[in-house]
């Protein structure tokens, strides 16, 4: 007994389908599938391998026959089991992977898929998002596969040709006295294939401009000048190629009351002339809501105090930075009478204090 699966279910083909109803069919299956367009997918490069194996066999009048009538078990005695692997799938359908796909069954050769392009996105954040992180949504612009033709750039049912100025060569000479010249096809512009037939859609292109949304996560602790990488979210590759990334560039608006010295949030503390004087306990706002901070009587203007780990959580994903809170004594304006006469009685205590300080000092 055999676990393979039906091959006209894999190709997704009745029972009398013709050979260009199963062409076709594999090479939609083939491109989709190809691992230059799936790189590391181990689910795909198996239903890449399954698609050509399929392939392999209902393309073959003999073959196919012995499978109708006798299964799996009757192509055991033929010798065929299949293929080991992508070079035996390239070597035997070479030919068939130029017609498809306008390049050779090589993996990554000269003339293969190329890789998209990379994107760029400029993303704005406040203060407080950057710190604790946030999901959030994009949008952008970026060529994708044309779905009309699949990336081939040709009309549904047509198929590349070798360059009639080339002779699928991608390249032409010309002499020039005794020495002959060898230079890229205009034509073609190196590729060997031209499009007769060119897709309405993209116009031979094999891709087309669309607007995508695109999740984005922001992990806590970014900053100004962060950059993440979103692989596979920029433009699709070319016959086959992968797709490029997309990547995030991230700026943080700045907070009124915070600022920001690498993992460490720094502030400043507004107090009365009295609180310094005598001490208080006042609220601070935090990054995490309000805290009590305790200022110590007799406390000097430009004081630091520390808030331990209620600064900005590392990116790396452990600890946190510092609050640290400079303190601010504000002079006392618009005194009134009350007040202007208590405070020139404690200038006159403060004034004899200093005096007696001095003539203490010169004494001795």
């Amino acid at each position: 007994m055999t676990n393979k699966r039906d091959y006209y279910e894999i190709l997704g083909v009745g029972r009398n389908a013709d050979e260009n109803e199963i062409k076709a069919s594999y090479r939609k299956l083939a491109l989709k599938y190809h691992p230059d367009r799936n790189p590391d997918d181990k689910k795909a490069e198996a239903q890449f391998k399954e698609a050509a194996e399929a392939y392999a066999v209902l393309r073959d009048p003999e073959k196919r026959g012995i499978y109708d009538q006798y299964g799996h078990a009757g192509l055991q005695g033929t010798g065929f089991s299949g293929f080991r692997g992508f070079d035996d799938i390239f070597s035997s359908f070479g030919n068939i992977f130029e017609e498809f796909f306008g390049f050779g069954g090589g993996r990554r050769s000269g003339t293969a898929g190329l890789r998209g392009s990379d994107l760029r996105y400029d993303l704005t954040i406040n203060f407080t998002d950057a710190v604790f992180g946030v999901e959030t949504e994009i949008e952008i612009d970026k060529l994708e596969t044309c779905h009309t033709c699949e990336g081939t750039g040709c009309e549904p049912g047509t198929y590349p040709e070798n360059c009639r100025h080339c002779n699928g060569s991608g390249q032409v000479s010309r002499s020039q006295g005794f020495f002959s010249i060898r230079t890229t096809c205009p034509y073609c512009r190196g590729q060997g294939r031209s499009i007769p037939h060119p897709c309405p859609e993209c116009r031979g292109t094999g891709q087309v401009e669309q607007k995508k949304k695109v999740s984005v996560k922001i992990p806590a602790g970014v900053d100004t000048g962060s950059r993440l990488r979103l692989t596979g979210e920029g433009e699709s590759g070319k016959r086959g190629g992968p797709p490029g990334d997309l990547y995030i560039f991230v700026n943080v608006k700045p907070h009124d009351f915070f600022k920001r010295n690498n993992s460490d949030v720094i502030c400043q503390i507004p107090i009365s002339f009295v609180q310094a004087a005598l001490g208080d306990e006042i609220s601070v706002p935090t990054l995490n809501g309000d805290k009590k901070l305790r200022i110590p009587k007799g406390t000097q203007p430009g004081e630091v105090f520390r808030f331990r780990g209620e600064g900005i959580p590392s990116i790396r994903g452990f600890g946190r930075g510092d609050q640290i809170m400079q303190v601010m004594v504000k002079t006392p304006t618009g005194l009134n009478k009350k007040q202007e006469a208590l405070l020139k009685e404690f200038a006159k205590l403060e004034s004899a204090k200093l005096s007696s300080r001095i003539k203490h000092m010169f004494s001795h």
